[in-house]
């Protein structure tokens, strides 16, 4: 479980230094178009991310509430995940 927080604050750090070279690109003037690609590639690496932190969620708090004895634990964690879905749909 540690190394997975490690991994993922890791990348998080890398996405970050990341933007800071976006940023610099901005304010240097950079072609617009080398822009758009390092900006989709910081996209890329938060889904990453993302991917990343609900497997770790699915794998804990998901898996701990479908197994207990409370069901409305269950629906409350099914509505978050369907919550996450409907709005990964909308941007």
């Amino acid at each position: 479980m540690v190394q997975e927080k490690i991994k993922i604050v890791n990348r998080l750090k890398s996405t970050e230094g990341h933007v800071r070279g976006v940023i610099k690109m901005v304010e240097d003037g950079a072609y617009c178009i080398d822009i758009v690609n390092q900006i989709n590639a910081v996209q890329a690496a938060l889904q990453k991310i993302s991917t990343l932190v609900l497997d770790k969620h699915l794998h804990t708090c998901v898996t701990t509430a479908i197994r207990g004895d409370d069901p409305s634990e269950r629906e409350r964690v099914i509505d978050e995940i369907v919550q996450v879905f409907n709005a990964k749909g909308k941007i």
